[in-house]
């Protein structure tokens, strides 16, 4: 018997633990599990009753750096701490922890319940100040011990890995080859096409989400490898998929070691090695170039990650942003003319009104200025159709080879993907037959799987041809033809109702850089757009920019049009024909109709004759005046009049009915007044619905 052990020691139970840091370790080190459960033996032969030594096992397979996940260390120190331990039994230091923060912190528990610590060799007490010491120092070195091994494996690691030996799980698209040794193309076809098909659908939608979007409507799927089992699965198309596979660059034919990095952080007060940061491009621990074949080259690579940096949300003048689904043509394009900034996109109406605002400090949502974007949206568009002016016959081959190549890809992948769903059938047939037809309980299950893999093909043609009906995937005559017209009126493609707005701002950015909008106050309100192309070539153009005050009037080329064509005694619903066709718009930027025509017309008193109309006279013998003397006498439109009436600017007299005009009494005073009205401006279309100041009213009563 050792004398370090005491009755008191003996009177509690003594606890074997045993500890091995990986699964692969459990299963092959077989001798070294047999000595740490053969410690229960030598428990025995200090003195503990069998039946009163508990063996913990439960971390076999856990690493002893932490102990998060090491349940049974937490119910060991949670045992002494409530004083039922009398003796702990390990193999070694280093299976009870390799962390001197946990062992220290055991190693007290242990001093204040007087708890033995017990390995093969030696009895220690950590009551004992030498014992303490010693147990100290073999706690430090065992940690010590872990960290030189893991400097040896990462040293090795990092050498192969320099020479683009070290194996890690290749992605989608590839396989390792142990002969080279490297990274080579996956033999598979589908696989090899759905991988190109991502990188060629990015170079026309210019983002991952659009690259999604298109796979998704077009029902293709995509492959991934399973990190655990390194078999690959498809699935639909996913935006963090599509974006890895964008990312990563193996694609690129570049063999990367050491793009990300684990952290250890403290997360609910424990320490724990939790999150993955991805590392910059020049803190790669290896990058070698053109190591396999490659889907892109590594330039394109480069300017993919360029754009996706781009397509960032945030407000950082460097990121304009992906072309997204909103109105606004030069979203993520717009600057400040005054301070620099990249303007903000404002929807401020159902109807699709459009505003730029800049907006220096973001805390306290400080404005700079903003303007009303639809007509400098239109201006741009009609400036860059007039200044894209390809060769016809070029680019209408080149759509039309494009639109093939793009049909052509998509149907490939679903002529791939049948394909494989044919293979699974013919195999699990091949099964099935293969099988003795006596053996009903094999039978039946081969049978299930084989009739399982016929329903699929039927649900994949089935799938199949409703995308064929939604979408273009097989070009017909007619579509070639239709491309080949199309192609040659980019004003008709720009306009077509099927062209998305997104699609509309790719356009813009093939050829445009920069987009700046200078305000201008004189000679007149203005803005001024100065385009940057890509070419470094600069256009400039100025529209006017309306005040409030006229922002809703109609256009005065509008006003001529209507007056014209009124004349020439057209339909209200012809004028507005005609209006719409000339793309002329009203006030509030939408299109003519009848009504909008007959608004227009009884505001400046355009009225068509009837033969039926009595004649009303300017003036009666009584002085009074009539609607149209009133209009005449002051030079406005019979509109203007009736609103000044209604309003309180002009007292009525006589209060007509139907088929009786209204008169109204045209004195010095009420002459005046009206004339400061006049002048304020209360006399023109598109201010006529405001409220008049009252000091332009009259105080008489209105004759009911």
């Amino acid at each position: 018997m050792n004398e370090k052990i005491l009755p008191s020691n003996r009177d509690r139970r003594a606890v074997v633990y045993l500890r091995q840091s990986t699964i692969k370790q459990v299963h092959e080190n077989v001798e070294s599990t047999r000595r740490q459960y053969g410690l229960k033996e030598r428990a025995i032969a200090l003195g503990w009753p069998s039946d009163n030594v508990d063996v913990i096992d439960e971390d076999l397979g856990q690493s002893g750096t932490s102990v998060e996940c090491r349940e049974g260390f937490q119910r060991l120190a949670e045992a002494v701490a409530q004083g039922r331990v009398g003796a702990i039994f390990a193999l070694e230091i280093s299976r009870l922890a390799r962390s001197s923060a946990d062992w220290h912190r055991l190693l007290d528990l242990c001093r204040l319940t007087d708890v033995q610590i017990i390995d093969e060799q030696a009895v220690y007490t950590p009551r004992d100040y030498n014992d303490r010491l010693l147990l100290g120092l073999k706690g430090t070195m065992s940690e010590a011990e872990q960290y030189w091994m893991r400097l040896r494996l990462d040293g090795g690691r990092l050498n192969k890995a320099r020479r683009g030996e070290y194996r890690f799980t290749p992605p989608a698209g590839y396989i390792w080859d142990k002969e080279l040794p490297g990274f080579r193309l996956d033999p598979d076809e589908e696989v090899q096409r759905s991988i190109r098909l991502v990188f060629q659908r990015f170079r026309l939608e210019q983002s991952a989400y659009g690259v999604m979007r298109y796979l998704a409507s077009q029902g293709i799927i995509m492959p991934a490898r399973d990190l655990t089992s390194r078999e690959l699965r498809w699935g639909p198309a996913r935006y963090t998929l599509v974006l890895g596979v964008l990312h990563n660059p193996i694609y690129a034919g570049a063999y990367v070691y050491g793009r990300y990095e684990s952290q250890t952080v403290l997360i609910d007060g424990q320490i724990q090695k939790a999150r993955v940061r991805k590392l910059a491009m020049s803190d790669w621990k290896v990058c070698l170039k053109d190591q396999h074949p490659a889907y892109i080259s590594w330039e394109e690579f480069m300017s993919n990650q360029h754009k996706l940096e781009e397509n960032g949300t945030s407000r950082s003048e460097e990121r304009r942003g992906a072309a997204r689904q909103g109105a606004a043509l030069l979203q993520g394009l717009a600057l400040c003319g005054r301070c620099g900034r990249r303007m903000s996109v404002c929807y401020y109406s159902p109807k699709g009104k459009v505003k730029y605002q800049c907006i220096p400090n973001e805390v306290e949502k400080s404005l700079c200025w903003t303007v009303a974007g639809n007509s400098i949206d239109n201006a741009v568009s009609q400036l860059f159709l007039e200044t894209v002016t390809p060769p016809e016959v070029e680019l209408s081959m080149a759509v039309a080879q494009e639109a093939e190549r793009q049909s052509e890809a998509v149907a490939r992948q679903w002529r791939l993907r049948l394909e494989r769903a044919q293979y699974e059938a013919q195999l699990a047939e091949r099964r099935y037959k293969a099988v003795d037809p006596d053996n009903r309980v094999v039978a039946r299950t081969l049978e299930c799987d084989w009739e399982e893999k016929l329903r699929d093909i039927e649900a994949l043609n089935e799938e199949y041809a409703s995308v064929c009906r939604k979408e273009k995937v097989v070009l017909t005559e007619a579509d070639r033809a239709r491309i080949l017209s199309l192609a040659k009126d980019l004003k008709r493609v720009w306009n077509a109702k099927s062209t998305t707005s997104s699609e509309r701002k790719n356009l813009l950015r093939m050829l445009i850089q920069e987009v700046t909008l200078v305000p201008m106050e004189i000679p007149k309100r203005a803005t001024l757009i100065r385009i940057l192309w890509k070419t470094n070539a600069v256009s400039e153009i100025t529209i006017e920019r309306p005040s409030k005050l006229t922002a809703q009037s109609t256009s005065k080329e509008a006003l001529v049009l209507l007056r014209s064509l009124f004349e020439k005694q057209l339909s209200d619903e012809a004028i507005a024909d005609a209006l719409n066709d000339r793309g002329l718009r009203t006030g509030k930027k939408q299109l003519w109709d009848a009504t909008s025509v007959q608004r227009i017309r009884g505001t400046y008193g355009w009225r068509r004759s009837s033969p039926k109309a009595r004649h009303v006279p300017n003036q009666r013998a009584d002085g009074l005046y009539s609607t149209h003397g009133i209009a005449a006498e002051l030079n406005v439109a019979p509109g203007v009049v009736q609103y000044w009436a209604r309003k309180g600017l002009l007292p009525t007299v006589e209060k007509g009915g139907r088929g009786r005009p209204h008169w109204f009494r045209l004195d010095d005073a009420t002459k005046k007044r009206l004339e400061a009205a006049i002048t304020k401006g209360y006399c023109r279309a598109d201010v006529i619905e405001s409220e008049p100041p009252s000091d332009l009213i009259s105080d008489k009563v209105h004759h009911e």
